[in-house]
Order: structure tokens, then sequence, then C-alpha cells
């Protein structure tokens, strides 16, 4: 049905004679239509006048069914009995059949009848499919033909409007569901991210704490945790030689690269240090006599601690230094004055003070009248820091200024090995790790009770370790008999095959002493009493001082070699 006209009301309806073998309806053929007049069905057709003479044509019997152009039912063709020709203005006539044509002349118009087509044939029925059934007749007394469901079939055909719907919905339903997915991903992600920020913090507090850079936490503490533990340390020491003034001064360049902190150990001259023979001398006059090789030695045998090389540094190397890092920054704590009445100072006192090479030489150098001096090594350890700052941290570079300075180096530390250590200690001064330290040193140039703690263990070792196979014992002496015998037993020990590493006064006491730490050195500490003469009852567990393996505190009960008493 779907080649039909549904929207004409006036199109009729063909008739259904049978069905297919797909359960389809089978109409009526439709005869082809006849040619009408145009204004057969003009319902703007002028009306012929009821006072015209006109013929009625009867009607002929109907034949079949027939459809005009308009698919209006085509009136059947009725045999025209007479013509009267009219004149009609508009050159239209009443006729309902046949075409018509007037007369210029006459004015009167002649209807030319066509020949009626024959009536088609009925067609014949077509027979239904088994198990469908016929087309039911129309009843004979004209009412409503009777229908049965089963002789109709519906077909389903898309509707675009309903497909636009139903691809609305899903694209809302799709959209909704990206919308929540969306959503669902941003939840993730922003737990994603809390999560990696709550890692990173806790990571960055845990490497600040255990670098010991932590606000509020004992970095100090931790450090010196760390450095009961093995330790890679490189050290070197420098002799400052005033060219001009006279005299040296000394200090130790110390870099912990286990703890990352750099240090100065300034050195006292008064330092009593023992020379090759064995006998005792002070810091100042080791460098004087013994170079730089020898004082190394002798240093190193002292603190307990290995010395890789020695960096002599006189005033005018030290001037050009300064120059060719561009002046140094420092607070200074006194006035330098020039070495030319009426000139203005060479360093003013104040805080952040800029010094070129000729006022750092005369800083570092400077000791007042009467001065302490530890004021002095204090400044030259202020003027090395500055220095150290200044300085690069890659090694080439140090190499290459140190080059040109164009300095005699000692062999035992050349320009690569010592613009290595500069770049490491420049390393610890530019971030901050980097402390200056002073030996205490007793007025009779033996190392004080706090050295052993504070120095010697904290910043250059640890603690003493038992001296190498073949080596000398180093034995300390404190003196508490009240009669000066410190050099007797010095010359004693060094005679018996121990090194003395330097001899202190002590308050009187009867009894001697000779004390060891580890329990390995208590066989050393009985031959030691035995070199003095004491009895091994004199021998108990204890703590030496400062670097030494056993230390011999000299009671009244000991007799000094050739006294009669």
């Amino acid at each position: 049905m779907n080649d039909q006209n549904p929207y004409d009301p006036y199109y009729p309806q063909p008739q259904i004679i049978g069905y297919d073998e797909y359960g389809q309806p089978v109409y009526q053929q439709v005869p082809p239509q006849s040619q009408q007049p145009y204004d057969a069905y003009d319902p703007y057709a002028q009306q012929q006048p009821q006072d015209r003479p006109h013929t009625q044509q009867p009607q002929a019997p109907q034949q079949g069914y027939g459809y005009d152009a308009y698919g209006q039912p085509a009136q059947p063709q009725q045999p025209q009995t007479s013509q009267q020709p009219q004149y009609d203005p508009y050159g239209q006539h009443g006729q309902q059949q046949g075409y018509g044509y007037s007369s210029y002349e006459t004015g009167q118009q002649w209807a030319v009848q066509p020949e009626a087509a024959p009536a088609p044939a009925p067609a014949a029925p077509v027979a239904a499919p088994a198990g469908v059934p016929g087309p039911r007749s129309a009843p004979e007394d004209g009412g409503e033909r009777d229908y049965r469901t089963e002789q109709f079939s519906f077909i389903e055909e898309p509707d675009e409007d309903s497909e636009d719907v139903i691809d609305w919905l899903k694209f809302t339903e799709s959209r909704s569901e990206r919308r929540e997915e969306a959503r669902r991903k941003g939840r993730n992600r922003v737990v994603a991210l809390i999560v990696v920020l709550a890692l990173a913090a806790v990571g960055g507090v845990g490497y600040l704490w255990s670098a010991g850079k932590l606000p509020g936490f004992a970095g100090e503490e931790q450090k010196q945790n760390t450095a009961t533990g093995p330790q890679k340390r490189d050290t070197i020491v420098v002799h400052l030689h005033d060219l001009k003034g006279g005299g040296t001064s000394t200090a130790l360049l110390v870099d912990n690269t286990t703890t990352g902190q750099g240090t100065t150990v300034l050195l006292p001259n008064a330092l009593s240090v023992s020379t090759d023979d064995g006998t005792s001398t002070t810091l100042a006059k080791s460098v004087e006599d013994d170079g730089s090789s020898g004082t190394r030695e002798s240093i190193g045998n002292l603190l307990g601690t290995e010395i890789a090389g020695t960096w002599r540094l006189d005033t005018p190397y030290l001037e050009n230094l300064v120059e060719i890092v561009s002046n140094i920054d420092l607070t200074t704590d006194v006035t330098v004055p020039s070495d030319k009445k009426g000139e203005d100072p060479l360093v003013t006192k104040g805080e952040n003070q800029t010094l070129n090479g000729r006022a750092a030489v005369a800083y570092a150098t400077y000791r007042a009248p009467g001065e302490a001096e530890a004021k002095q090594l204090q400044r030259f350890g202020q003027v090395m820091y500055a220095v150290l700052r200044k300085m690069s941290d890659d090694p080439k570079a140090n190499a290459d200024t140190i080059a040109t300075l164009v300095m005699i180096l000692d062999p035992s530390l050349p320009e690569k090995d010592l613009g290595a250590s500069l770049a490491g200690l420049a390393k610890h001064a530019k971030g901050g790790d980097y402390k200056t330290a002073v030996l205490p040193v007793q007025q009779d140039g033996s190392l004080g009770e706090g050295a052993a703690d504070s120095v010697v263990k904290d910043i250059l070792g640890g603690k003493v370790t038992p001296p190498e196979q073949g080596g000398a014992v180093r034995v300390s002496v404190r003196d508490a008999t009240g009669k000066d015998a410190t050099e007797a037993a010095r010359v004693v020990l060094v005679n018996g095959g121990f090194a003395f590493v330097g001899g202190t006064e002590a308050g009187t006491q009867k009894s001697s002493q000779v004390l060891y730490g580890e329990d390995a050195q208590k066989p050393t500490a009985v031959e030691v009493a035995k070199t003095l003469g004491l009895p091994e009852t004199a021998v108990k567990k204890g703590e030496p001082v400062g670097n030494a393996a056993v230390t011999v505190v000299l009671g009244q009960d000991y007799k000094i070699p050739g006294s009669k008493k």
C-alpha cells in the first residue's frame, strides 16, 4: 500500500484480489484511463445557462473502472445525440464530452466526439497461496465488506523522527557518561597528585634530616655520630711565611668527604713536636729547621693523622692570589696601620670589609704589641676562608690559577693535587659547611686535655689508632713529681724506641701510673713501665691524653736517672 496516494481523499482504493507467496496483498490491475476534457471536473468552468437549449446525453452503462490524470474516477463515454452550435464569447461550451473549437466566421463551435475506448477485460484473479485465505467478495446487498484480521499485513517502516530521537537520547546519555568519566578521572588525578606531593615532602624532609640541614634538629650531633665510623679525609698543611716581618703561621686544611665538612685547624707555633732524633721542639722551630717534610711527619705523628702534602705559601704569593680572585670580603677585628706614617690604614676595623692583596697579607700577619698569638692565627684563618670562598670548585681551574702564581711547590703536593684539594675545600666554603678551629695547646707546648675530643678525634681522625707494624708507639708524659722530670723521661723513652708526643705539668701525686686505652695496648704499657723503671702494678686501663697510645703520669715515686735521690 506504500505505492498508493494516502493523502488524496478522492483516490479510490483498489480491490484486493489475493496474496502472493510472501503474504503481501495483490490488487486488481487498473485499466488505462480514458482521456477526458480538462474542464470536465474544473470547478471553475462556466455552466451553461438554463435557458439555452442543450441536448441531454443519456448515460451509457458503466464499463469497468478508470481514473483521470488527477486520480478522480473517469465518467463513462456517452453517445452524442445532437450537436447545437452555440456562441460562447470565451470559446467554451457546456458539452461534457469531446473537444470543441469555434469558427471565427460564424461564431459557432463544433464538438468533435472521440471514439470511446473499449473497456478492458477484468483481470483474472490470482490464486492465494496455501494457508492464506482468499479475498471475500463484497456483499450483494451493497453493505460494507467484512474483513478479517488475517487478511491484513502490517509493514514497519523506519521513522526518521524516531531515529533522531533515539540518536539524541544516545547522545545525551553518552555525553552524561563522558562528563561523569571526566569527573572520575579528575578526582583520580587530584588524589594521585596529593600522594605524589606527600611522598615528595616526606622524602625531602628525610633527606634534610639525614643531611643535618633540617631546622630545629641537631645536625652537628648527627655529623658527630657519623664521625665515629670510617671516614675519608684529605688533609694538607699550609705554612705562611712572612718574608717581610719574619715568622710563620701553620694550619691544617681538612676536607672530610664523608661528612661533607671542611675545616681549618690552626696550629700554634708553641706546639711541641718531636724531631727525627726523638727530641722535642716547637712547631715554629721545626718549620725553620726540618723543613716541610720533617714538620709534616712530626705533626702527623703528634695528632695521629695522615697529611697528604705541604703547601708553602709565602706572603707575596698570597698577595697575588688575592688579586687573582678579585679581592676578598670579611669582617675585621682590628685596624691595621700602614707601614708609612701619614698614610691611611691598610685595614679598617668593621664588618664586610673588602681587602686587596696587600691589605689581606697585612691583616693575616698582623699581631698587635702584647697580643696573644691566637689572635693573629684567627686572622690568618679568616683570610684563608675568604680566599677559599673565591676559589673555583673545579680542580683544573684551580690548578691553572696555581700555575699562574709561578710558586715553588713542595714535591709532595704538585699543582694538580693542590688544585684538587682546594676545589673540595672551596665547595664546602661556598656551601657554608666550613669552620675554623684552634688546636688547644698549653704553655709548655703540650696538647690541652680538651684537644683529644674536640680536634684530634672529631676533626682529624676519630680516635687514636695503634701504630703500624714496626712503627714507634706514641707515648705522652704528665709530670706530677714536682721536680721537672719530663725531659729525663723523654730521653729514656726515645732511647727505648718509643715516640715521645709531648709532656705536660700536672698536680703532684705519690704513685706513678701508666695508662692505656685499648686492651691490645696493655703489653706495650707494660714495656713502657719497665723502660721507665716503674713497677708493673702501675699499669692501669684509663684514658690516654691526645693521640698517645700510652700516657705516663710520673709520681713522686719516680726516680730521675742520674739523680742521687
